[in-house]
């Protein structure tokens, strides 16, 4: 059951959405919750339109599901469940021999409940995606929640952040092509890190903890992989945006290493171990893009991603929380118009 009602809301953002099953999964689920689906697969479907403006959309979708636990009590039953999904891209065998990536995948837990009936039938009564507030997948409909801030000093205007609009195709050389005075260091090993991405996007490494809003710790990892050297420090220096440092305990692991808004301070202005740049189609692989959901309300930073794939100048982007890999920076864009975002070349 579980099953078959994600697959019908990713199949409501693909270009040729699937409608056959939309009645089994109705006649499986309580009155309150066929209202709601019934809500979301509109506004899925019309957010699979703007998709499919933006950048081809998705051409079909494959959905998994693993069931972690259950529980029952009486007539209820609680479902922990993982949501693996597939979303593929419009571009043909050759361009993916070529580069473009196949598709866009992402993991999402959810937590489910389910009752019996007057007449035995089990029915699906909610459904609630466990998000922190990243990016959401493409199949969830709502705004990126604000990330909570750690705990730091004040560290000023940030400035302006990097501009969207899209540049002439060709007109932005590959990473590896810019002259010395663009790029940051020749040591980082940029495939280093976009393997690391690649690998860990969903599984955390058993070198590392997880937070409950993992991206920066994610993407220091990555860092790491690619080369950057971690600094010295301790419980007393871990609020220190100069520091970079990982231990066993969040109290001996500085802010910069999984506060989104740290991070930056300690990469672009006390390391200089990246360089802003001032459009978010300059990035390059292994280069990594922040974003403010709100930044009428605050200058706080939120999130923070990487890049994996770079085809026909579109950037993808790989992040966790929620955990997403190959999103196109074209659908980002899509899903947070109102956002500030901050472009890093690493």
């Amino acid at each position: 059951m579980a099953e078959s009602y994600l697959q019908q809301r990713a199949d409501a953002v693909t270009t040729n959405a699937v409608r056959l099953r939309s009645a089994d999964v109705l006649s499986a689920a309580t009155e309150p919750m066929k209202t709601a689906l019934r809500s979301d697969l509109t506004a899925l479907a019309r957010k699979g339109s703007l998709y499919k403006e933006v950048d081809g959309g998705y051409t079909r979708a494959e959905v998994d599901v693993a069931v972690v636990d259950t529980t029952t009590d009486g007539d209820t039953t609680t479902a922990r469940v993982t949501e693996d999904a597939r979303l593929y891209l419009p571009f043909t065998a050759e361009e993916v021999a070529d580069g473009a990536p196949e598709y866009e995948e992402y993991s999402v837990p959810h937590t489910m409940t389910f009752t019996r009936d007057a007449s035995g039938t089990w029915l699906l009564a909610s459904d609630k995606a466990e998000l922190e507030g990243g990016p959401l997948p493409s199949t969830q409909i709502a705004e990126p929640a604000d990330a909570p801030a750690p705990d730091s000093a004040d560290e000023g205007d940030k400035g302006a952040p990097s501009e969207t609009a899209e540049l002439p195709v060709g007109s932005v050389p590959p990473k590896e092509g810019m002259e010395p005075q663009a790029s940051v260091a020749a040591s980082y090993n940029y495939s280093a890190m976009v393997r690391y991405a690649d690998k860990h996007w969903k599984s955390a490494s058993d070198d590392y903890r997880t937070y409950g809003n993992d991206c920066t710790n994610f993407i220091s990892q990555v860092m790491r992989a690619g080369g950057w050297r971690m600094t010295s420090g301790s419980f007393a220096s871990r609020k220190d945006n100069k520091k970079w440092f990982y231990a066993s305990h969040t109290w001996t692991t500085s802010y910069t290493w999984a506060g989104a808004e740290n991070w930056y301070w300690f990469a672009l202005k006390y390391s200089h171990r990246t360089k802003s740049l001032n459009n978010v189609w300059k990035l390059g692989l292994a280069d990594v893009l922040q974003a403010n959901w709100k930044p009428r309300r605050d200058n706080i930073i939120d999130h923070t991603m990487v890049v994996t794939k770079k085809y026909r100048g579109t950037p993808y982007l790989t992040y966790h929380t929620g955990n997403t890999h190959n999103k196109s920076l074209r659908k980002l864009l899509a899903d947070s118009p109102n956002a500030a975002w901050y472009a890093h070349r690493t």
